[in-house]
């Protein structure tokens, strides 16, 4: 009776374990909406700037357990808009060069895209760091057909069915061979730095 009583009890056990540990996780995948951007600004030597946005665009970011656990997102290089030349005329220029072969090359290269690779805990801050930072997301930035690794903090807020993402970051555009008006011995004037700043605001909800 004592030995019946032990194996039910171990069966017991082994099945509660069994229950617990084979319960799915739920994920849901999430698709950015058309208010999705990133805000870009680049810089000449004597420190004057251009500015503008580019559209953000995904339908494959997956959340699980209420972190983001993967997906990427698309850059259209066509969506590209300048927010500060005091003219159309000189906003069309300005965005008709960034889009050649000096710069993004969208003819052959029509879209930036951001692959997430992890999204780890985060509980820093300080300059270049968005406030209420929360999570550090590293993936690889391609553009030019080239990949690279990048790594930033961001503030990424899962709420029910709404998602919420919101990063500060720079690239240096010459590890992707964008060289442009990077020459030694350039007037600063004419020497655009290396140094992209960029302001991501994503959105969106679950499929």
């Amino acid at each position: 009776m004592k030995k019946q009583l032990l194996t039910l009890l171990t069966l017991a056990i082994l099945s509660g374990s069994c229950t617990d540990h084979d319960e799915p996780t739920t994920s849901s995948n999430f698709h950015l909406d058309e208010t999705s951007v990133a805000e870009w600004k680049g810089y000449l030597k004597t420190g004057y700037f251009n500015e503008g946005s580019i559209d953000v665009e995904s339908n494959s970011l997956v959340i699980e357990a209420g972190k983001v656990k993967s997906g990427s997102f698309t850059l259209p290089l066509a969506s590209i808009a300048n927010f500060n030349l005091p003219t159309d005329e000189l906003k069309h220029q300005l965005i008709h060069h960034l889009q050649s072969a000096d710069f993004f090359n969208m003819a052959l290269h029509p879209n930036v895209t951001f692959e997430i690779l992890s999204v780890a805990p985060y509980s820093g801050s300080g300059a270049g760091t968005v406030s209420g930072a929360n999570f550090e997301v590293t993936g690889h930035l391609t553009l030019l057909g080239k990949s690279n690794p990048v790594t930033f903090p961001a503030r990424i807020d899962v709420n029910g069915d709404s998602f919420k993402l919101e990063a500060l970051t720079q690239f240096d555009r010459t590890l992707w061979g964008m060289n442009y008006a990077t020459e030694p011995g350039l007037p600063d004037d004419a020497s655009i730095k290396p140094g992209i700043d960029v302001h991501l605001k994503l959105s969106g909800k679950k499929h």
